[in-house]
């Protein structure tokens, strides 16, 4: 086995390197094995992050009994749901390559021979996988696990989401401000990802789906106690992975991607995968269409469903058997022969993981439904694509037609609603949303949730250049491209102009004729740039359409 960071510890060119680590505590036996980077996004900022520390001790106890030397590092992560409906949104989108950018530049500095990535939320866990992929190093992501779910609250259990939906029965006046403060206390028990098939909980069942964690793992609760048990598994299986020189892009491969993908539509994932499977596949060196999406999810089963489809959350998903379990319901349609952490195919792990056909996972044969949870639709209102997640949207809401109310920003959407401006029928849209003219693309969670709790979100429709939250339901579409600062015909829409929806025929229209278009195209000039100082502004100049993943690029093809 020949380790990397051997050619800067040999002795006596590199004893000034032996020195600096000598300063900390390591000894010459710690530096004669392999030394494995631990990329650690603990912090008390981010309550999927609150434990990782706890983890990382797990971690690092398993990679000293494999026989490796672990060095820790950290890395910045933030909160999706702290950061919502405010300024800060537009900033979390472009933490993921941040994340990605920093891991590449501390591993490689350092040159650690394997790397344990530890995230849980939306953005970190997608940027640690495009590191990971970039480097094409050992590697194995552990997250911290999600938490559990609140009291019951309208025939679910409560989670962070609740308290917006709260925020609309308040003003209805079906609750008083002391019920909502109670909310506040009891829906959110512990620390852990949020309690529903979000972005992150849907980004850590991806990388199980990959084949970059351990079997099983991905949603064991962040109070449990097999969630150390598995840290300390992950930080053996890491030096396993370095002795046997099976690397990152081994296992993120077009056919591990896909079977992200029927995973993701199997279990009704959040639309951002549409945003992240993209980027991790371009920093594997991986060709990937967005319609893969649409192509897979039509032949794929929805095989389990949780809250924001269903009332069950994802502790009961973990209980009901997990990945492994939808997994190998769907195995007639995966690659099973893709390698993944363990040293084996995901093939192998999944083998006899049955589901047990209760409320949440159901059998292939017998499905929630016979295609899967994500679709992506075109038309002259999204000519390069839009993303739908049909598994959060009521069936007699697939087909939608309404005049469009016009916003310029997410913020002057949200007054709207709630001056009681939006009215049954109309098709709300929001644009200058997109990775350039957000910029950062920002969610446009708080105007679904304003709609749902007073009672519209199954009356109206809502199209944008953003993005949703993983946690969304009701009539949404995102993602639209090209965006408006790009010029897309989003740019074009006027109040009053019919808009057309059409899931099961993957259309979405604007039902004006092509010579009024040619007309408001020439008119058309972009509005000035909302930033133009700092990494926004930076980010904003270098991202790419959300088609394409909404990356930045960093090789010269």
């Amino acid at each position: 086995m020949k380790l990397r960071s051997q050619k800067i510890l040999e002795r006596p060119e590199w004893s000034i390197n032996r020195a600096y680590y000598k300063s900390m505590g390591y000894t010459d036996s710690d530096l004669e094995k392999p030394l494995i980077g631990i990329a650690n996004a603990w912090s008390t900022a981010v309550p999927g992050h609150y434990n990782l520390r706890q983890v990382s001790a797990a971690v690092r106890e398993g990679i000293r009994a494999a026989g490796g030397t672990p060095v820790e590092f950290g890395v910045i992560g933030a909160c999706d749901g702290i950061a919502e409906g405010h300024a800060g949104m537009r900033y979390i989108l472009p933490t993921r390559d941040i994340i990605a950018h920093s891991i590449e530049l501390m591993v490689q500095a350092h040159q650690y021979d394997g790397l344990v990535l530890l995230g849980s939320c939306d953005k970190i866990v997608p940027g640690m996988l495009m590191a990971a992929a970039r480097l094409d190093l050992p590697a194995i992501l552990v997250n911290g696990g999600p938490m559990m779910g609140g009291p019951q609250i309208q025939g679910r259990k409560a989670d962070t989401t609740s308290i917006l939906e709260g925020v609309g029965m308040l003003k209805k006046g079906q609750i008083s401000q002391e019920e909502l403060v109670r909310m506040e206390d009891a829906c959110a028990p512990t620390c852990g990802s949020c309690s529903f098939l979000g972005t992150a909980n849907t980004m850590c069942c991806i990388a199980e789906a990959i084949g970059m964690s351990l079997t099983g793992s991905a949603m064991i609760p962040a109070a449990h106690t097999g969630r150390l048990h598995v840290a300390q598994d992950s930080g053996r299986a890491v030096v396993d992975l370095v002795r046997t020189g099976i690397t990152a892009r081994q296992i993120i491969t077009g056919a591990s991607l896909e079977n992200a993908v029927r995973l993701t539509s199997a279990i009704g994932g959040s639309t951002n995968a549409a945003l992240h499977i993209p980027a991790i596949a371009y920093e594997a060196g991986v060709v990937f269409d967005i319609k893969m999406f649409d192509d897979i999810s039509r032949s794929t089963p929805l095989v389990a469903k949780m809250n924001p489809a269903a009332a069950c959350n994802v502790i009961d998903f973990f209980e009901s058997g997990g990945v492994p379990v939808v997994m190998n319901e769907i195995v007639s349609l995966l690659h099973k022969e893709a390698m993944t952490v363990t040293g084996r195919t995901i093939g192998e792990n999944i083998r006899g993981h049955v589901s047990p056909n209760n409320e949440v996972i159901k059998t292939f044969e017998k499905p929630f439904s016979s295609s899967g949870g994500l679709a992506v639709l075109h038309g002259n209102l999204a000519p390069d694509s839009a993303v739908v997640k049909p598994a959060a949207i009521r069936s007699d809401m697939f087909t939608f037609s309404g005049p469009a109310r016009v916003f310029e920003s997410e913020s002057e959407a949200n007054a709207a609603i709630m001056e009681d401006a939006v009215r049954p029928g109309d098709v709300v849209v929001i644009r200058y949303e997109g990775p350039k003219g957000g910029p950062g693309m920002p969610e446009m969670f708080k105007a679904m949730k304003l709609l749902h709790g007073l009672g519209l979100s199954d009356k109206v429709a809502l199209v944008t250049d953003g993005r949703f939250s993983g946690t969304n339901n009701g009539c949404f579409i995102g993602h639209i491209s090209p965006e408006a600062m790009e010029g897309g015909p989003i740019a074009l829409v006027r109040d009053g102009d019919v808009i057309a929806i059409d899931i099961p025929g993957k259309r979405l229209d604007l039902k004006v004729a092509e010579e009024e278009l040619d007309r408001r195209r020439i008119q058309w000039k972009p509005p000035e740039p909302r930033v133009t100082e700092g990494y926004l502004y930076l980010y904003s100049r270098l991202a790419e359409s959300a088609d394409k993943g909404a990356i930045i690029r960093t090789r010269a093809d």
